[in-house]
């Protein structure tokens, strides 16, 4: 649903990041194949630009990890972003190892989040335009209605998968994009 292109993320990056990946909603399968080459990866040498804030950078960073279901190494890295961000991919990553109420606490710590209202928007329009599974609250993002609907996924209530694999893509899309020009100092595309 978004506009998401690797190659606007420099080399290192485009190499870490395979869009065709099934996105999981779960611990996922670790990409052992990138390994060496997240390990390399860094805040000084993963960036085209010059990065200007160092917590965004470790976010994306972090979010790497994840992507390749790595999240112990993920989690590492977030704890140490002490910013609404860092919580944010706190958050995910926590709910991606299903511990749910970790999760909530994590989200409770980020409050509200400029990368909520693209989710909400993109999450209404995967669910073909209107607000089928309740994940808004007074038109607002819910991310703890977020983590339940994953938790109910993963209890095996199969027809919810699809449609929170799609919604934990555009969200860990819009929070990648919105790391990664904040790291290098633009605003949100």
């Amino acid at each position: 649903m978004t506009d998401f292109s690797t190659s606007k993320y420099g080399p290192v990056f485009e190499t870490l990041i395979d869009t065709s990946r099934i996105v999981a909603i779960d611990e996922g399968s670790a990409n052992h194949d990138l390994y060496t080459a997240l390990q390399a990866a860094n805040i000084n040498n993963g960036f085209t630009n010059a990065v200007v804030d160092q917590d965004f950078a470790a976010g994306c960073i972090s979010a790497v990890w994840l992507w390749n279901d790595f999240l112990d190494e993920s989690h590492t890295i977030s704890q140490e972003v002490h910013t609404t961000t860092g919580s944010f991919w706190h958050g995910i990553m926590h709910r991606r190892e299903c511990d749910y109420s970790n999760s909530k606490y994590w989200f409770r710590k980020v409050g509200y989040h400029e990368v909520f209202d693209l989710i909400a928007q993109q999450a209404v329009a995967l669910a073909g335009g209107v607000d089928k599974y309740n994940l808004l609250d007074a038109g607002n993002w819910d991310p703890f209605g977020f983590v339940d609907l994953c938790q109910q996924a993963g209890r095996g209530n199969k027809s919810l998968l699809t449609y929170c694999q799609a919604v934990t893509r555009v969200e860990w899309e819009l929070l990648f994009d919105y790391c990664y020009s904040r790291a290098i100092g633009e605003s949100i595309s």
